[in-house]
């Protein structure tokens, strides 16, 4: 089964996350759902340096400071009889950084915890990213979680 990964892009404005979110085009999985970054490891690749070439080929942005979020992304596919376990990163972006969409988006926005009910379908994401927002907002980023 192919392994996967998770990038939450955000920054931090005072004492509030904001999350960098992006509208799937019509004719790819996932088609007019709002989301963070996700992708497949490639078989060479360790599962950080998918989250950064998935969040760059994607976006065209690189990170000031990528983490591991200390939780997996899980869930149950049905079609394929498979639980997935999948990697998240926290990716601390730049808000000055020019974004280049490839073709799997049509756009893209800045949100705020507030309304992540409002984009994001998910229950898993909105954890993790919630789950994000407090480590950030305390300050909680354990060395041990930092990708070098």
């Amino acid at each position: 089964m192919k392994c996967l990964v998770d990038v939450y892009p955000y920054q931090k404005e005072q004492d509030e996350v904001e999350f960098l979110v992006f509208k799937r085009d019509t004719d790819v999985q996932y088609a007019h759902q709002w989301r963070m970054i996700g992708g497949k490891v490639d078989p060479e690749e360790t599962h950080y340096e998918a989250a950064l070439r998935e969040l760059n080929e994607e976006t065209g942005l690189l990170p000031d400071l990528l983490w591991t979020i200390p939780s997996v992304n899980h869930f149950y596919d049905h079609k394929s009889d498979h639980i997935s376990l999948i990697p998240a990163f926290g990716a601390k972006i730049n808000k000055e950084q020019n974004i280049t969409l490839n073709h799997e988006h049509v756009c893209w926005k800045w949100i705020s915890q507030d309304e992540l009910d409002t984009y994001i379908q998910w229950p898993e994401q909105k954890r993790l990213m919630k789950l994000l927002a407090d480590i950030v907002i305390t300050k909680q980023i354990l060395n041990e979680w930092i990708v070098e």
